[in-house]
């Protein structure tokens, strides 16, 4: 049974041959405590479309585009990352930082997006190559991981919207590391910062995660995990979240309130063969490298495995021989095409009910559909949990949202969560705990996946479904009868800051457009555009389910009646995992007896394996500069799914009809009319 256990110590190790912290794990409190003040003028990032706004929004993608999140060897990690940095968006970016601009200032929600830790290491890299530091100032809502990131690197980052508003081009700035206070010098401006939680305050001062790993690690070996569940009375106030938190909380007497940094110990921590390297050194800095087995750990070849890159494979390559000297073997170690580690691990049983999971990428998040607390972590966290069996967790604000009514026609997980972020807009979840309740018990586990996954894309801490009949029916169907924690659910009488009504039949099937999931519309409206494109993908962590290819095979073998049985544009189809790819291959007496693969493929489809490249932009699927596609992928940022690139979102089904249509549009669009017993998956 997957949950939080022991350190296991290496052979020959005892827990007095244990490494210990160095003298320089002191940071900025050794000597004499004093920080020297950091100088520099403003590199300020202008919005294109508005020059006379700081740019918002900006995503990690942007930031360090994925050609670029490329490690070749453990000695020479940041090297790509450096060269990549805004490569795009401003490729003079490290010039400029050469030359003195060390204070990047953008506009609110900066470094939204993926878990990928090559940013923040990257940009201090930057400015550190010459001597200096930099320091990002941002306005409201930076993005949760790049900003737990930067703490765990030494990274100086800062929210402030009033300095935002007031900075111009060639400003001169200050920054005090101790007090975190920053001074317009120009314009005689001084600003105090939104606060850090006091343990966050303590892990940058104190030189960052290793530093604080070094110093933990003896006493986490010696320290077993209790994992023990609120009592009715105490849980009857508590999300499903706090309750989960609050019996893995490593210090049991640490209140599970917002803004609380605590210690948390973790079920699973898995990574991807992109963000397993930086892991891997984290865990080597802090234990030595052969004093314990690696903790919960996982690792899943995903990413960066059917380029035909010889860097990618030197990547792979570092997850692999850790993988061999650790003996980390299936189902923890998942090899290229075994699947995306967001399907893989829960369809091996990994994932349960209860757990306490970070996992190195953003759409960690999706392990919220399964009963569990997922959330995105970088590789820094991440390898400091491999290393002492728990994390640092800052328990954030928490929201509601409460889906009723009944489903339209055609309606699935995807335009549930489209139609969310299209409601939630430009500030979408401010960075919340989101509680997700299905109250009419009528989303199935593939819909509530989707939307869990998709709370990256809606800037929550995590999102979760309070496991239910159909969540330990979804267990029983794969065999799986014992769970590890006791059933529970959110508290009758949790209090939310906020508390929202989702009415489900004021959703339609849904198609974002470029460049946010939230620029959402009803896919009828969009049919009307008569929008062409160059591919149709379906798959994807958030969509390559069983039950989510089904879905499209259905209305691919409807459409036969209607004389379209050909695709007319390029449809390509990426399992969610091994296991999904051979399942579809199998009889379905809801096809008549066909397989799902047979019906793709009789349209024209092409059936590739379970991987993550072309949803950012990796290996021969990518788009081209001026191509566009229609997906069931869960971003659709610039540049995303290959440079010049467009992406569209929307569900399977409407993947399908669009790829029939020739144009993006809805099943209607086809003529044909929701029967619940053909079509309901």
């Amino acid at each position: 049974m997957q949950v939080a256990k022991p350190a296991i110590l290496k052979p020959g190790v005892t827990v007095e041959t244990l490494p210990g912290p160095r003298d320089s794990d002191l940071g900025l409190r050794s000597g004499s405590g004093q920080a020297a003040l950091i100088r520099g003028t403003a590199l300020i990032i202008w919005d294109p479309r508005n020059p006379s706004r700081k740019l918002d929004a900006i995503d990690t993608d942007q930031i360090t585009p994925a050609a670029d999140c490329v490690s070749e060897s453990l000695d020479t990690l940041d090297e790509r990352w450096k060269a990549g940095s805004f490569r795009y968006l401003m490729p003079d970016f490290r010039a400029r930082v050469h030359r003195g601009e060390t204070f990047v200032i953008a506009g609110d929600r900066f470094a939204i997006g993926s878990s990928r830790e090559m940013s923040p290491a990257g940009l201090k890299a930057i400015a550190e190559e010459v001597g200096l530091a930099m320091v990002i100032i941002c306005g409201s809502n930076m993005g949760d991981i790049f900003r737990r990131n930067s703490f765990n690197l030494g990274l100086h980052v800062v929210q402030s919207p009033d300095a935002v508003a007031d900075a111009r081009d060639g400003d001169e700035f200050t920054f005090d590391p101790a007090s975190r206070q920053i001074a317009n010098v120009t314009q005689g401006k001084s600003y105090t910062p939104v606060p850090l939680s006091a343990k966050e305050d303590e892990i940058r001062q104190s030189g960052g995660i290793v530093a604080v790993g070094r110093r933990e690690f003896r006493a986490s070996v010696e320290r077993k995990p209790t994992i023990v569940f609120p009592n009715a009375e105490r849980a009857r106030t508590m999300s499903t979240t706090a309750q989960i938190v609050w019996a893995h909380r490593v210090d049991k007497d640490a209140e599970v309130v917002p803004g609380a940094t605590l210690r948390v110990s973790a079920d699973l921590l898995p990574a991807s063969d992109g963000t397993a390297p930086f892991s891997i050194h984290t865990f080597n800095q802090i234990t030595g490298g052969n004093a314990i087995f690696p903790r919960q750990a996982a690792v899943a070849n995903d990413h960066f495995v059917f380029t035909g890159k010889k860097d990618d494979d030197k990547q792979t390559a570092i997850g692999r021989q850790f993988a061999a000297v650790h003996g980390i073997e299936k189902p923890y170690y998942a090899t290229p095409g075994d699947g995306i580690f967001h399907f893989y691990f829960p369809e091996q049983g990994l994932v349960l009910p209860g757990q306490f999971i970070p996992g190195a990428d953003s759409h960690s998040r999706a392990y919220g559909a399964y009963g569990a607390v997922g959330m995105g972590v970088g590789s820094t966290t991440l390898g400091f949990g491999w290393s002492t069996g728990y994390i640092y967790f800052t328990m954030a604000r928490e929201r509601r949202v409460t889906f009723r009514g009944t489903l339209s026609p055609w309606v699935t997980g995807k335009d549930i969560v489209l139609e969310l972020l299209r409601r939630w807009g430009a500030r979408q979840s401010q960075g919340m705990s989101v509680e997700l309740v299905d109250a009419d018990r009528q989303l199935p586990v593939a819909f509530r996946n989707t939307i869990a996954n998709m709370m990256a894309e809606a800037e929550a801490l995590n999102g979760i479904f309070a496991p239910d009949d159909i969540t330990y029916a979804w267990y029983r169907d794969k065999g799986v009868t014992e769970l590890p924690y006791p059933q529970f659910g959110c508290g009758a009488e949790a209090k939310f800051d906020i508390d929202e009504e989702f009415n489900l039949k004021d959703v339609a099937p849904m198609i974002a457009k470029p460049f946010s999931p939230g620029n959402a519309f009803p896919a009828d409206e969009v049919a009307r555009e008569r929008i062409e494109f160059d591919k149709a993908m379906i798959g994807s962590c958030t969509n390559g389910s069983y039950d989510d290819l089904l879905a499209a095979a259905l209305v691919f073998l409807a459409a036969r009646s209607k004389g379209l049985t050909q695709v007319q544009k390029e449809l390509v189809v990426f399992p969610g995992s091994g296991g999904v790819k051979l399942s579809i291959e199998r009889p379905d007496a809801r096809l008549g007896g066909e397989s799902i693969a047979d019906v793709f493929r009789g349209v024209g489809g092409q059936i590739r394996a379970s991987w993550c490249g072309p949803c950012f932009g990796q290996g021969s699927d990518a788009l081209q500069k001026g191509q566009r596609a229609i997906t069931s992928f869960n971003r659709n940022w610039q540049n995303r799914m290959g440079i010049g690139g467009e992406g569209y979102l929307a569900s399977p089904a409407v993947v399908a009809a669009s790829a029939l249509a020739g144009y993006m549009a809805p099943p209607t669009e086809l003529g044909l009319q929701w029967d619940a017993q053909k079509y309901g998956v």
